[in-house]
């Protein structure tokens, strides 16, 4: 009983909502439709931000300037502790979540969830941000052309979240 209500609840979240908007005497469908109109408007406005994005990803790839960067950046990593493998991973985090998803699993089924690149890989996957992707998608919305100071404080926040992850791992596993 309790893994039918499980694997149901959307739907009677969904039947409740309906319900109760009944009940009240509201105009149900006619609500929906006009949700469904302003959804459709949302996607059409921010299609163009999320079709760069793509672009930029994909050409990112393409070039291998995830090898180039990571040889560049190498001295860096080294100073602060990161291992160079997980290098990639903070590179296309801010990008692409699917894209990090990959080299994340890549890693893991590589290294191990257990060792030094695998525990860093893990908490800088739960503690970093799709910051690029994130900003396009929100800012996109609600037609948000000059992002200021966003990005910056979202950069200093990654940057702020790897640095623990190595520091924190390296403190309490190795």
């Amino acid at each position: 009983m309790g893994d039918y209500i499980t694997k149901s609840i959307i739907g009677i979240i969904v039947l409740l909502i309906i319900g109760y908007g009944m009940i009240k005497g509201g105009k149900v469908y006619e609500w929906f439709v006009e949700g469904a109109k302003e959804g459709l408007q949302v996607c059409m406005r921010i299609f163009p931000y999320l079709l760069a994005m793509i672009v930029a990803v994909n050409i990112f790839k393409a070039a291998n300037l995830l090898d180039v960067l990571n040889k560049v950046l190498s001295p860096l990593t080294n100073l602060i502790g990161l291992p160079q493998e997980i290098t990639p991973l903070i590179l296309i985090k801010p990008l692409s979540g699917s894209g990090a998803q990959g080299i994340f699993a890549n890693l893991l089924q590589t290294y191990g969830p257990d060792t030094q690149i695998g525990l860093i890989a893990s908490v800088i996957m739960g503690t970093t941000e799709t910051i690029f992707y994130t900003v396009t998608v929100y800012f996109g919305a609600v037609k948000v052309k000059k992002v200021r100071h966003t990005v910056w404080a979202a950069v200093f926040a990654d940057m702020v979240a790897i640095i623990s992850a190595i520091f924190l791992v390296n403190i309490f596993f190795f």
